[in-house]
């Protein structure tokens, strides 16, 4: 927290003509980052917090970042301080001039190889896939108007993918380009599974093309049967050639049970989205606001 205050007082040293507040996101931590939180809103009125009542991830403590944050304008950055507070000033500039959404892309990044591929691979499939204009080396680091936060906030969904929500919203944007920094303590939390989970809440979000695939995988594997069971019946009774037994219904039976299950999970990724948002439940709970129950939503 010693970091984040320090940086803070330097955006408003370097931003004095706004009215800051900063809004810290209190997810469900185990350490003593509620303490650090309270002491900071204890020391200057600015710093507000707020407490969720469990570990919710990533997205939904957004959501409720955008459900608290109160000015005109909102800059999401992460705690640890990997977004450098340099392209600030850079972001209000084209704020001030008539930009809805300012997006900071990473000119470079710390990730391995295979890392940095897998994701330029997994952004252009999705790109195909979806009419809506894909962001890439992009993440949260933004400054958004609040008009796209009041379209943020009408989403309520609960199995979110704000990454896409950023571009599906539309409005005025503006792409700037910064030098992300080193991590100052702890680790990253996104696991394998995490970015495997993410990615499929990309696919299952913007696009049924998966469903329109397994539908046309269904096609082809009902008409490649078809034509070998002409084949089949010509080679039998034309040209007296015995029909091959068990390997042949080993391949098909396995073949099209791969095909099956295989479709029946596509089904079951989108009907798993369906099943929690039926339930219509919040987002969230939380345990205070600054303190306090009052402005529990």
């Amino acid at each position: 927290m010693d970091r984040l205050k320090e940086c803070m007082d330097r955006v408003l040293r370097d931003n004095p003509d706004y009215e800051w507040e900063f809004l810290l996101v209190n997810d469900g931590s185990t350490d003593n980052t509620l303490q650090q939180m309270i002491r900071l809103h204890n020391e200057d009125p600015r710093y507000s917090y707020v407490d969720l009542s469990r570990n919710y991830g990533k997205e939904i403590a957004m959501m409720a970042g955008f459900d608290y944050a109160t000015g005109d304008g909102v800059i999401i950055m992460d705690a640890d301080m990997q977004h450098p507070v340099d392209v600030i000033p850079e972001m209000l500039r084209w704020w001030e001039e008539g930009y809805d959404d300012v997006y900071a892309t990473r000119k470079s990044s710390g990730e391995s190889w295979f890392k940095r591929k897998t994701s330029q691979w997994y952004y252009a499939l999705l790109q195909s896939f979806t009419s809506i204009p894909i962001q890439r080396d992009t993440g949260d680091f933004r400054l958004l108007d609040r008009s796209c936060v009041d379209a943020l906030r009408s989403m309520r969904e609960v199995e979110r993918n704000t990454k896409g929500m950023y571009s599906w919203i539309g409005f005025h944007k503006k792409g700037i380009t910064y030098e992300q920094q080193q991590r100052q303590q702890g680790k990253s939390k996104w696991s394998l599974m995490a970015l495997l989970n993410l990615a499929l809440n990309g696919f299952t979000s913007y696009t049924t093309a998966p469903l329109r695939m397994a539908s046309v995988m269904g096609l082809l594997v009902s008409l490649v049967a078809f034509i070998y069971l002409i084949y089949i019946v010509v080679v039998t009774n034309v040209y007296g050639e015995p029909v091959q037994g068990y390997p042949t219904i080993m391949v098909t039976v396995l073949f099209l049970g791969g095909v099956q299950l295989l479709s029946l999970g596509i089904i079951g990724e989108y009907l798993g989205r369906v099943f929690n948002e039926v339930k219509s439940r919040p987002g969230y709970f939380i345990n205070s606001y600054n303190g306090t129950r009052d402005h529990v939503n």
